[in-house]
This record gives C-alpha cells, structure tokens and sequence, in this order.
C-alpha cells in the first residue's frame, strides 16, 4: 500500500511543488492551515506530515503540538530562515526534521524517504504489543552521569528524599526535571502516588479543577465529582511542572494548601486534609517573575526550600557519551537488535555538538539512530542525524545572501514584471529593482 504524505501550507504553489516532486512515489494529500489537517489527521492515517511553520489561523508549531495527540507519523518543517529558531525548537520536542528554503527536489525526496524508513520500523514496535509491555519496562528511566556537577545534584537528592521539605527544580528544558522528581519521590519511602501536572500545558479555565478537584453541579457541565490532583497525590508527592506559568490568580490558593494541609474542591462545602510533599520545576527565572509582579514573592519562598539546580547537557560534557551509550543499549533492547556501539567519527559528532535540547534531544536522536541503522551494529555519524544544515556564526552574511539570491532568481522565473515580484517578496520595487541588480539578475 503506497504511504500518505500530509502537505500542510497555506501557499497552494508550495502544495503543488510538493505534490510534484512527491505523488511519483507516494499518495498526497494537502490541507491549507493546521486546523484542516488536523480534521485530516483525525480521519485518516498518515505516514508522514510536511508543514510550513508559518500559516494563518493556526501556525505549524502549534499544530505539530496538538497532531501529536493524533497520530505517531514523523513531522517535518518547511522554514524560511527567519523561522529556524521554531523549527529547532519542534526538532526538541521530537519533530522529525526541517528544511530550509528554497531546498531542492532531491532533498525533500531523501528526507521523505528516511521519514518513511524511520515511521515504517517504529510502526512495527508499535503493534507488537509484547515489545509495547517490554517498552514500559525498559522506559524506566534513571540518571546517567559522571560529572562532578550531577554527582552534586545526586548528593542533594539523596539528603532532601526522606525529609518533607519542599523542592524547587530549575533547569533548561530537556535537563531531566520531572526525572530528578521521580527519584526524589522513589527515595523518599512515602507509599502514595507520584502525580505531576504540567502548569503551562492546561488552559487557565482548568486548571484550578485540575488542582483541587470539583463537587458534582460546581458548574456546568460537572455531572459527577472529581478528584483534584492534591487528592490523587495524597501520601505521595505532586510535581508542580512549569509552576512559573501558574496564572497569578491561582497562587495564593495554592500558596494556603501547602501553608495548611488541606485542599477546597470546587462547590465543596468543607476542605479536606492532605498529606502531599510538595516538588516544583521550572525553567524559568522565578525571582525575575517576582520582580516583575507575575510571581507572589510568599510561594516562592515557599516553594524554594530546597533548591536544585540540573546543568546544561553543554556544560557537563562528560556526562554526553555514558548518557549515549545507555539510550543506545535502552532502544536497542526495546527494538530487539542486537546493542550497537558508536563508532568514532559519531562520537566526535555528540561531543562536539552543543545540545540546545539537552538529555531529551540525546534520548531522541540515538532511538532514531537504532531505526535508521538498522541491521549495522556500529552506530555512524550518517546515522546521528543532527541537524547540520544549520549556518555557521562566521559565514552568517554569506549564507543569507546566497539564500536572497536563490529566491529572487525563483521568484522573477514565475511572475513578468516587477510589481508582480515586489508583492510577492514583500518589499518596495526599488528595493527589488536594487537587489536584482546586485546579484546581476533580470526579469
């Protein structure tokens, strides 16, 4: 059966450039902004989804985030070069790849293949339900380190688990937060629950029935009760993730739960004793939050007893290849191949990369190294996959000119005069009229 190739893009020549390049090889089918692929999506199974990052309504990011609710078909982003920074971003949370513009049918074609390669392999893990109980097993994952700075965060852990005291986690995205969280939960010996929820991930509107639960008939719509998180967690701990995106407004009664013991439901009539140690993680700055009046001074210093700190994968380097190697043994068990190693051109790559992801972009690009590698037990740098394509801080300038000139000389082979080019491109016609120039082009 041929795969579906989803094209989301609001510019119906891009669509059909695509549909060009790729409808020899691949049935494709298009939708103009991310609301009309997502009802797509929710039809009908795709292999893989190409989407510009920029589109009305709904932009690319956003809807990468709420398809991969739908679908487990690897995305890859169309970008112009201003647009980089959120394509770099989508690759952290686990997109596919991207391609700058203009790019040319030969690279689409082979990123779509590996596309292809990587969804087929990963697919049949997937329907494998007994690798699928073997993947919650072997998903259990632990900290890896041999740098002096995580031995230091480990040392905290291991003092601050059996107390009651409060923690507060800070660190970039991708650092390992909720896993310091879990381990400090695992050491503690408390017998309730490890519950977390995710503070930015929750519509204001929902998230205090989230917190502190709900009565039947609280509002409309509540049909029955319901228990809040603090309930859930009760005997165990809460993590508190992003709590620097809590709405201000939900502060001070978080602020009375942790100062009281006790949670209100929504429509409840009395407040109800909870035993909830208390962990929070953000990667943001919180004091410059309670600078700025978007953070109550009181729950910071509630929250921050205990304060851990988990340091960029980039500054702890040596920390980069154990971690490799365990996620490389990891996904090679729960893909049933045969463990691989990292040859040593791979190894320079890792090293000399600087992870603005962190451990979670390390996690992702070695399980997609295990697929693309398939039966070769050494691990190449063709195989590591990180983006390279990336332009150099010292030939910044030229890479941008190069670019301009590649897209005027597209643009003035498809419209007959300048007017038409100009509106297009965005820009005046004497600025058009002046770049052509420079680069020695003509209508």
């Amino acid at each position: 059966m041929a795969k579906v190739i989803l094209v989301v893009d609001d510019d119906e020549r891009m669509q059909n450039a695509l549909k060009e390049v790729l409808s020899k090889k691949y049935v494709v089918i298009s939708a103009y902004d991310g609301y009309q692929a997502l009802e797509i999506i929710g039809k009908k199974k795709v292999d893989v989804v190409i989407t510009d990052l920029k589109m009305p309504k709904m932009g690319g990011f956003d809807f990468f985030k709420s398809a991969k609710k739908l679908t487990n078909a690897p995305f890859i982003f169309i970008t112009a070069y201003g647009t980089v920074p959120i394509a770099v971003e989508a690759m952290k949370e686990g997109a596919f790849d991207f391609i700058l513009k203009p790019f040319s049918p030969e690279l689409i074609e082979k990123v779509v293949a590996k596309a292809i390669s990587y969804s087929s392999k990963a697919s049949k893990v997937r329907e494998n339900e007994s690798i699928m109980t073997k993947r919650e097993n072997i998903s259990e994952k632990r900290l890896v380190w041999v740098s002096p700075r995580m031995a230091k965060v480990y040392e905290i852990v291991e003092r601050v688990a059996p107390t009651k005291a409060t923690v507060l986690i800070t660190g970039e995205s991708g650092t390992g937060k909720e896993l310091v969280a879990r381990l400090i939960h695992e050491k503690s010996g408390r017998k309730g629950r490890f519950i977390a929820i995710n503070c930015a991930a929750i519509p204001e509107a929902l998230l205090e029935s989230e917190l502190f639960g709900y009565e039947r008939g609280a509002f409309t719509g509540a049909t029955t009760s319901k228990e809040g998180k603090f309930e859930l967690a009760d005997g165990g701990t809460l993590l508190l993730d992003e709590i620097g995106d809590m709405p201000y407004s939900l502060q001070a009664k978080l602020l009375r739960v942790i100062q009281e013991g006790e949670v209100d439901r929504l429509g409840g009539k009395e407040p109800k004793k909870v035993d909830v140690r208390i962990i929070a993680s953000t990667n943001k700055d919180l004091l410059k939050l309670v600078e700025d009046g978007k953070f109550r001074e009181d729950l910071y210093y509630r929250l921050n007893v205990v304060p851990i700190n988990i340091p960029p994968l980039r500054e702890r380097k040596e920390d980069i290849l154990p971690l490799a190697e365990y996620f490389l043994e990891r996904f090679c068990a729960l893909y049933k191949v045969e463990t691989k190693v990292l040859d040593e051109c791979a190894r320079e790559l890792l090293l000399n990369y600087d992870w603005p992801g962190n451990v979670r972009e390390l996690e992702n690009i070695m399980e997609r190294a295990v697929i693309l590698s398939g039966d070769n037990p050494v691990i190449t740098s063709d195989d590591i996959f990180i983006e390279s394509r990336m332009p150099r801080e010292e030939s910044l300038d030229l890479r941008i000119d190069e670019l301009e000139r590649i897209l005027l000389s597209k643009v003035i082979k498809e419209v007959k005069d300048i007017a038409s080019a100009s509106k297009i491109l965005g820009v005046s016609e004497d600025v058009l009229v002046e770049k052509l120039e420079r680069y020695g082009l003509k209508l």
